[in-house]
């Protein structure tokens, strides 16, 4: 499985996953919410596209929401923020 992410401008991202049916989203990033879980320390993309990675180990990509701001997820998932935070942390 491939994710891509590419920047289409206005914290607006295109996001391409590529499994046995390929998908498309666009998700919403603002510089608030990427701050508040990287502390600025990880790029956008870095960040959106291990959200996928989250979201894809709980769904299949046909089931994730074709457009929503990032923040949704947790709506979904409680545990995503701790997950993500931790994750791009690092070892």
């Amino acid at each position: 499985m491939t994710i891509r992410v590419v920047s289409s401008g206005n914290n607006t991202y295109q996001v391409t996953v590529e499994s046995a049916t390929a998908t498309q989203h666009t998700v919403t990033l603002t510089p608030d919410y990427r701050q508040k879980l990287t502390g600025g320390r990880v790029p956008a993309e870095t960040l959106i596209q291990k959200s996928f990675e989250f979201l894809l180990e709980r769904e299949s990509n046909t089931s994730i929401l074709r457009a929503f701001d990032l923040p949704v997820i947790q709506r979904y998932f409680p545990e995503y923020q701790r997950t993500i935070t931790a994750a791009l942390r690092g070892p």
